[in-house]
């Protein structure tokens, strides 16, 4: 809620030039420039409101008309969402989406609008209108520079199904159908865009300024609630290896240092046993786990659909070994997923899964007793219509989830209770503040660490089958 009254005050009282410069909040501008101007057009509707918001120096201010303001501009661009919903057609579809979109945007403000376009951009692929699908992701790229994680999918789609128009009879690429004038239009769509948004700020000399805002490094590995991926289980391997060396003696506890025993979660994390991960390890370990989709896509498209396949597979790549993950990026593989789900068993069954447990992991980011009971009945309905939903759809067929999966689901229920009821009544709320964190991250990571190995091996299948004669 302060971020976006934050950046309401910085866009509306402050020149373009200081935008990116200005640091009287912790909540600097850290958004793309399309998403800047968002926030001014917004403030401009804002001081009809409550003028008083939009001052810079009025840190945490939350008057009721300014609360109001905020909710209203979400439910009004949660709109895009709703019309991108129906785009992708499917009443079922629609369902499972409009779900997924009210959880996130409970907490997340504005993530439904910019998960309007995400939906879009690629049902327009779904239509095969790809130079309109290639403008919304542009937008959308510049309206939140997350979405990075899915760029390597558009960009090798678009070059494979798009600017190859012909391929060989056996599925390999028809070198001699490239077609340059493709190629520029692309590109012209996606350089116009960037030029619209970055212009003014290269011409005034801040664009290493604004992507020092973009890509902060300096803010460590993960966020102080660990997003539920590869990196946590790394951290807590960590610190398990760390008290098992002070008990026997091999490591000396003053010797540590003092976040990797007592700070639980925090921003900077240095690890004590373990190789500390550098940025460089992150982008390296995240292109090693998407090349294999995008190889795939770029052999065998597949068409839209193999298209969407990638696309899920590189967000969820980045998310599992990306640099300061943000816990809600989980949403960006779980949207597209649902498009899948309901036409695959499988990926039905991955679905279920997959977006149970990364809607559980975001639980934390509503933390007050008075919305305990709201998060926990939202995330009942959804799940109860999802599974009864999905399995209505693929009946006739067995279980959509295996044996252990299902232990695994019924195990999240008993780290809700312990996490929401349990411990807060306990004497550990006070000498383990970060427990419930903790727990809570590492069960989900082991969810989402075998989502990402289903897919793929989904992925191998497919590609085994395409294979044969």
């Amino acid at each position: 809620f302060e971020v976006h009254r934050n950046w309401l005050a910085i866009t509306h009282s402050l020149p373009v030039s200081s935008w990116y410069h200005e640091n009287t909040s912790e909540w600097t501008l850290d958004y793309p420039p399309l998403f800047a101007w968002f926030e001014f057009g917004l403030s401009k509707v804002a001081q009809h409101f409550d003028k008083n918001m939009l001052l810079v120096e009025n840190l945490n201010y939350a008057s009721p008309e300014t609360v109001m303001f905020q909710r209203l501009s979400v439910i009004f661009t949660d709109l895009v969402f709703i019309f991108a919903v129906r785009e992708c057609s499917s009443r079922l579809l629609s369902f499972l989406c409009c779900c997924c979109g009210t959880l996130a945007s409970l907490s997340l403000t504005y993530n439904g609008f910019l998960f309007g376009f995400l939906l879009l951009s690629v049902a327009k692929h779904l239509q095969s209108e790809h130079l309109q699908g290639a403008l919304l992701f542009s937008i959308l790229l510049n309206l939140k520079h997350i979405y990075l994680y899915v760029a390597p999918a558009y960009g090798v789609y678009l070059l494979r199904d798009y600017c190859f128009t012909r391929d060989v009879k056996d599925g390999s690429i028809g070198w001699r159908s490239f077609s340059l004038l493709r190629l520029l239009v692309l590109g012209g769509i996606v350089v116009s865009v960037f030029t619209l948004s970055f212009g003014p700020f290269l011409v005034m000399g801040q664009l290493p300024q604004v992507l020092s805002r973009l890509f902060p490094f300096k803010r460590g590995l993960c966020h102080a609630y660990w997003a539920p991926n590869i990196w946590a289980l790394y951290n807590i391997l960590d610190k398990v290896l760390v008290v098992l060396g002070v008990r026997l003696k091999l490591l000396q506890e003053a010797e540590l240092p003092r976040a990797s025993m007592t700070g639980g979660l925090v921003q900077e994390f240095q690890h004590s046993v373990l190789p500390s991960i550098s940025p460089a390890t992150t982008l390296f370990c995240t292109l090693l786990s998407i090349l294999p989709a995008v190889v795939s896509i770029w052999r065998r498209p597949r068409g839209a659909r193999g298209f969407l396949r990638c696309l899920l597979l590189c967000a969820l790549g980045s998310f599992m070994f990306g640099w300061h993950v943000h816990e809600k990026a989980v949403l960006l593989v779980i949207l597209p997923l649902s498009i899948l789900a309901v036409e695959s068993r499988e990926d039905a069954g991955i679905f279920l899964l997959l977006s149970t447990t990364g809607h559980y992991s975001l639980f934390p980011l509503l933390h007050t007793p008075a919305e305990l009971l709201i998060k926990v009945c939202l995330m009942l309905m959804f799940t109860t219509f999802s599974f009864t939903a999905l399995r209505r759809l693929h009946r006739g067929k067995g279980s959509l989830l295996r044996p252990l999966e299902v232990i695994y689901l019924l195990g999240l229920v008993a780290v809700a209770i312990a996490c929401e009821v349990v411990i807060p009544l306990s004497p550990w709320k006070h000498r383990l503040p970060f427990l419930p964190l903790l727990v809570t991250s590492v069960y989900c990571s082991v969810g989402v660490c075998y989502s990402f190995l289903r897919l793929y091996l989904s992925l191998w299948r497919s590609d085994c089958k395409a294979k044969q004669p």
